[in-house]
């Protein structure tokens, strides 16, 4: 499987002006995220997709590649579209999402997405984290159940699992799973999710990824025991981001 990983960025942040650009560890929040999915090895390419020059102009700088795609996209899943059909990428047979706050994503996350893929058999791969009790009530933390098979039934920003019957506790357990926002997609599967209508669950939730289930899309979810990283959406969540690179950093010494 030849992979193309594509991290889209735009500045048009609203809790964090300017998101991408911001200083993690000395350096550009993109450009770590560009090098932290490069340091992986599970990419064979790796792109920034970005609308603003400025994104592209300090990618280059620390020697990434970068494509400006359309102003006009309505999310980052569009921007990864584009640099996939792009002719230099056609032999490219999965793709690769990063989302451009991510800078701790774990590889874990990014092969058990690719597995999905690759050795499941599923048209679209994530990843999600088995998490406690104490995300269900947390809006801002999305949740996923899955079936059997492995594939995701739904997503949702309300507790799911809904646990009905207290005494029932133990049958949830090991199923509160928290979603990772990292995709793996054939290019066919991703080309036909962009060009689906907006459906109303996904307006709902504000979740993307409702989008290609609800059209009856196939999502397999690669379930794994490790802490999520924290996304970094809010000026205390880039502090907090600076001290754990530090933390990290030193322990490499």
């Amino acid at each position: 499987m030849t992979v193309l990983a594509v991290i889209p960025a735009r500045l048009a942040s609203t809790r964090l002006p300017r998101k991408p650009l911001r200083l993690l560890g000395g350096a550009p929040l993109i450009v770590r995220v560009w090098e932290r999915v490069s340091a992986m090895g599970v990419a064979d390419q790796v792109v920034v997709a970005t609308d603003a020059p400025e994104i592209a102009d300090v990618v280059t700088a620390a020697g990434g590649r970068v494509m400006l795609t359309d102003e006009a996209h309505a999310s980052g899943t569009d921007r990864v579209a584009e640099v996939a059909r792009a002719p230099e990428f056609r032999g490219c047979t999965a793709v690769l999402n990063v989302q451009g706050d991510e800078p701790f994503v774990s590889e874990a996350a990014a092969r058990g997405a690719l597995a999905r893929v690759r050795d499941d058999g599923f048209d679209l791969g994530t990843a999600a984290v088995r998490a406690g009790d104490d995300i269900l009530a947390r809006p801002d933390v999305v949740k996923v159940v899955t079936a059997d098979t492995g594939a995701a039934l739904y997503f949702s920003r309300a507790p799911i699992p809904w646990l009905r019957d207290p005494a029932d506790a133990p049958a949830r357990q090991g199923h509160v799973l928290q979603h990772l926002g990292i995709y793996a997609y054939t290019p066919a599967a991703l080309a036909r999710w962009v060009a689906l209508p907006e459906h109303p669950l996904e307006r709902s939730e504000r979740l993307e990824q409702l989008r290609p289930l609800a059209a009856g899309m196939a999502m397999g979810v690669a379930r794994l025991d490790e802490v999520a990283a924290p996304g970094i959406d809010t000026p205390d969540d880039l502090a907090r981001a600076n001290k754990r690179w530090t933390h990290l950093l030193a322990g490499r010494h």
